[in-house]
């Protein structure tokens, strides 16, 4: 089994990182850690060393039980959503995992809801971690 984990070091991806590692003991599956950046000029050397540290103590987390995995930094200039969902489809993956914040409506329409895009249109089963879950 392959599980995909949307990962950018809050709280919330915290949790869902915690429940897939649980989940990949007991199925024995290899999960995959993705963090999605836009890329390009808004993308400073500080946020890049600081999603590499977030993907090096993710795996060191999965790792500390054994589970095989895999990091990746993602700039291919595609929203968090669509970048989660295309490299679930492009690598088999079986089940993703991600954490969701609560937006008000107002930030829901100026930011668009990445977790509601990844349910809607990922071709696996989705699992969803709030912070109230942790």
């Amino acid at each position: 089994m392959k599980f995909l984990v949307g990962y950018n070091g809050t709280e919330v991806a915290k949790a869902a990182l915690s429940l897939a590692r649980n989940y990949a003991e007991v199925f024995k599956a290899k999960v995959f850690i993705m963090t999605s950046m836009g890329g390009g000029a808004q993308e400073t050397g500080e946020t890049i060393r600081k999603a590499e540290n977030d993907l090096a103590m993710a795996a060191a987390f999965l790792r500390e039980k054994g589970i095989e995995c895999e990091t990746h930094q993602l700039a291919r200039g595609l929203a968090p959503g669509e970048d989660l969902v295309s490299f679930a489809d492009e690598n088999g993956i079986d089940q993703i995992f991600v954490g969701v914040q609560k937006k008000s409506k107002t930030q829901k329409i100026i930011l668009g809801s990445t977790a509601q895009f990844i349910v809607l249109r990922a071709p696996c089963p989705v699992v969803t971690v709030n912070r109230s879950s942790i």
